[in-house]
Order: C-alpha cells, then structure tokens, then sequence
C-alpha cells in the first residue's frame, strides 16, 4: 500500500482538464455535472492486466450505462496513442489523455515500487492466466508511458465528490463490476452524501 496521499470517500473529487482523442480539453467537471462518473486510470498499453482491465470494463459498460455512470478512461499518453488504443479495445468508452500525469499524481496515483509492478506472485499467475486464455503478453511500454505507474478507478458523485476510491494493491487488482455498481453496502450513487439510509 502507497504511503503517499490518497483521496478517501466524499473528498472533493480534482477537477482538471484532459484531452480526448482528437486532442480537445475536457474538463473533468464537465463530466460529473449531469452524471455519476466512474473514472478509469490505465497503467500502460503493453501491460495484460491494462488490457484486461479495459476489457471488463467494456464488457460492462452497458450495464453502468443503464445504471446512469459514465465511463471515462484515461491513460498517461498522448491524445494520439490514447485514440489508437480505445479506438481498438474500447470503441464505445469516452477515452482520456493525461500525458503529463497532472491528473494521476492529483488523485494519488503515483510510481508502484518492484512487487506492485513486477514481482508480485498474484501478477505472475495473472500473466499466466492472460497469455493461457487471451494471448496477452507483456511488452513493453509505449513511447512516453511508464511501467512503474499504478492504476486506480473512482466514482465520482454528481456532487463532485469521491464516491468510492479503489486503489490498486498489484497491477493484477481490479476493482469488482459490482463493487462499482452499488459501492459496499448498495448505495445509491445518485444520492449526494448523507441522504442514502445506510450512511
């Protein structure tokens, strides 16, 4: 576990500016005005478990759609590399470049060390399972990412408030569908803080 400075439940969520593929600001407020927001911060692109953790989410977006969360994934690359990537793996995903990692570093995603990253036997039987069933292997990263980089997903309240923070332990933890879904005891995303029952 980091010991650098996570975002916890109901913290302001940053708001910053990012690039879509073509290179346009988006401000991340923008975003969670209207809708609950599930934001997706990607390791690199050479990385299986960044593959397989777009792939989920993909495989679930309908299903946050229906639920009213919007899905934005964003990578620490170029607005041009970010494209070709989702353009590939997430068509139907608004897709987000932070080049610079302004946007990591503001929600406490920083550099794993050797076990989170590499050496972790979770990421070992990961990489097994992934090149055993989908023919993920490693590479290496693409031009401008950083292998040592650690994901990280939130939701993101219409409040503008943290939700849930899922920080990874490995690169091999991805947070449940579920758990993004309804949090840990059900809640209602759409609620601003205080009004659910069970809080």
């Amino acid at each position: 576990m980091s010991n650098k400075p996570q975002l916890k439940f109901n913290d302001p969520a940053p708001d910053l500016t990012l690039l879509d593929g073509d290179g346009n600001p988006v401000q991340l407020s923008s975003l969670w005005k209207n809708k609950v927001v599930v934001l997706a911060f990607t390791r690199h692109f050479g990385c299986p478990q960044c593959k397989e953790m777009v792939d989920q989410l993909i495989d679930a977006h309908q299903t946050l759609a229906e639920a009213g969360l919007l899905l934005a994934i964003v990578s620490h690359a170029s607005a041009e590399s970010a494209k070709a990537f989702c353009d590939l793996r997430a068509p139907d995903a608004l897709c987000l470049a932070d080049p610079d990692r302004t946007a990591y570093k503001a929600y406490g995603l920083y550099r794993g060390n050797f076990w989170q990253t590499i050496i972790s036997p979770r990421i070992w039987q990961s990489n097994r399972r992934l090149a055993r069933q989908k023919g993920f292997q490693p590479e290496l990263p693409h031009a401008g990412q950083d292998a040592y980089q650690m994901s990280g997903t939130f939701v993101i309240g219409t409040d503008g408030r943290i939700r849930l923070p899922y920080y990874y332990e490995d690169i091999a933890d991805h947070p449940p569908v579920d758990l993004l879904l309804h949090g840990i005891m059900g809640m209602d995303w759409k609620k601003p803080f205080g009004t659910d029952p069970l809080v």
